[in-house]
């Protein structure tokens, strides 16, 4: 018997169908993936469920929630049933969770909601909640507020909110997109052990077949709208009926067409770089401590080379990026780019700058939606001299769009007008129209589908055999460093512990933290 039935699911919004005919089930102790890209359905699916559509959306079908049809309660009813019956993990912590209250009384609120519970009764049901999911009250007492965890830690606080009353159902949706790959590992193992001890129903939403393939019982792969293909995990996988289906897989381990591009020839030089961070005193009158976020890295990137740098969160692998980019003043160190001294912290010449161009995380956040992209991807040519005429700008930008695969009209377009793909499209085109000698890409495709991705590791390959590109790649996703890079380095609280040729990196690790990383990966461990 299934807790949660969805049949014949149709959702239209203004009159648009963005779901047609889902269908999908989730039993007792089970755990259900529901894969597909962004725009597929995954998650207007949960909303569905959870009956939190937008406003102007008109729901068609039956959805039965343990033998309740959710379709005819009322907004009452539903109040009563979120939270208590089925949960919910949304995949950003950090906009799901209130920075002004504590964490213990996040994860109360629900108590207190549904049960009526007085505060103490209720933050002790947060502390054994919080407890279950592996942040005990000595390390993570419950006045902590959630700038003061890590991105693994708030993600449990908000797995603790879900399940604070053990609901039948639980939903998560895109939980683990951008943790590094330990700390995924460890949200995976905790939602399944969760599963066998309640015997709640899971349904996991993500866009990567290797995130769920190890884990769920049964998949439901979806696009544009519609459940294309469902199954059990293992005949799904073996069989790859649906052409979709077959496209995701080939996506999941995709490996760029590349030539190694390593001249021998240093481009980027670091040597004994170390960046301190001022911590506070212990005590009133005690010491000032301090945080050690670089510790004396050394490192040479050569001239058409693609150099990986992995690392959990907090290891310093952004800090470092900073610190090259000359943002960060260091405490130890020197760094050349082509030659050229980069002084950190201090003001850099602008014929020294325009060597290194950086992509971001987050391409969305880093352009300015004010203006149109003629004006974002043009924005580095304030570095070049003499300044190009307002003519040369336009004719290089649509040089420069053409060559990450989008049009030369799409200049006069907003960046709000375009997809997660073509954003970082964007993004790299504004790298690269002043034809840098080397790009950082700081976790620059961590949060795409792994179609897009795909499509971005091609488009990297082919600009660094074009123009002679040099990359530093960013990453906690090592099945991405090893597809793109030709040399990789292993980062862990502030050091290089490990370096060499990926393949030789990757096949035989000699560090105990590699051979972590490596085990914690889905799609490198299965590989190997």
């Amino acid at each position: 018997m299934s807790l949660l039935e969805i049949t014949g699911l149709d959702v239209s919004i203004h009159g648009t169908p963005v779901l047609r005919g889902v269908s999908m089930a989730v039993g007792p102790g089970e755990i259900l993936g529901v894969i597909g890209e962004s725009g597929s359905g995954k998650s207007m699916t949960a909303l569905s469920v959870l009956r939190l559509l937008p406003e102007g959306a008109e729901m068609r079908g039956r959805i039965r929630l343990g033998g309740v049809d959710l379709t005819a309660q009322s907004e009452e009813a539903m109040c009563d049933l979120r939270g208590r019956t089925v949960g919910m993990i949304f995949q950003e912590p950090m906009t799901a969770l209130n920075p002004l209250q504590c964490i213990g009384d996040q994860v109360a609120e629900t108590v207190r909601i549904h049960h009526a519970a007085g505060r103490a009764e209720a933050m002790a049901t947060a502390a054994a909640t919080l407890e279950r999911v592996g942040l005990t009250n000595d390390r993570f007492p419950l006045s902590r507020y959630p700038h003061e965890l890590s991105g693994g830690q708030r993600q449990r606080v908000v797995i603790a909110m879900a399940i604070a009353l053990r609901p039948k159902v639980l939903i998560a949706d895109e939980p683990t997109t951008a943790l590094d790959v330990t700390t995924q590992a460890q949200i995976l193992h905790l939602l399944k052990r969760l599963v066998a001890e309640d015997g709640m129903g899971l349904m996991m939403i993500t866009h990567d077949l290797a995130v769920v393939t190890g884990m769920a019982d049964r998949l439901a792969i979806m696009k544009d709208g519609e459940v294309v293909e469902t199954g059990g995990t293992a005949e799904v996988m073996q069989n790859l009926r649906h052409p979709y289906t077959r496209a995701l897989f080939e996506a999941s381990g995709h490996q760029p067409d590349r030539m190694a591009g390593d001249s021998g020839i240093p481009l980027l030089e670091v040597r004994n770089l170390t960046r301190r961070y001022p911590a506070g005193r212990r005590g009133m009158l005690g010491a000032r401590r301090g945080f050690t976020a670089v510790s004396d890295v050394s490192f040479t990137l050569h001239h058409g080379e693609s150099l990986g740098l992995v690392g959990e969160s907090g290891c310093g692998k952004s800090t470092l990026s900073r610190a090259i980019l000359g943002l960060e003043a260091v405490q130890g160190g020197r760094v050349w780019i082509d030659g050229g001294e980069v002084q950190a912290g201090e003001a850099m010449p602008a014929s020294l700058r325009a060597k290194m161009q950086v992509v971001f995380q987050d391409p969305y956040g880093s352009f300015n939606p004010r203006h149109r992209v003629s004006r974002l991807v043009a924005e580095p040519f304030h570095l070049v001299r003499p300044v190009p005429t307002a003519r040369e700008q336009r004719v290089a930008v649509a040089r420069a769009l053409e060559d990450v695969g989008l049009q030369g009209t799409d200049a006069h377009r907003y960046i709000h007008e375009f997809s997660g793909g073509q954003r970082q499209r964007i993004a790299i085109a504004r790298a690269l129209i002043i034809r840098p000698r080397l790009i950082i890409l700081d976790e620059a495709v961590s949060a795409l589908d792994v179609s897009i991705r795909a499509k971005i590791l091609d488009l990297l390959a082919d600009l660094s055999a074009r123009y002679a590109l040099s990359y530093l790649f960013i990453s906690h996703d090592l099945s991405v460093v090893r597809a793109i890079c030709d040399r990789v380095m292993v980062m862990k609280a502030g050091e290089i512990v490990e370096q060499g040729r990926a393949d030789d990196v990757f096949e035989n690790p000699q560090h105990e933290y590699t051979r972590a990383l490596i085990a914690a990966s889905p799609v490198l461990e299965s590989a190997a």
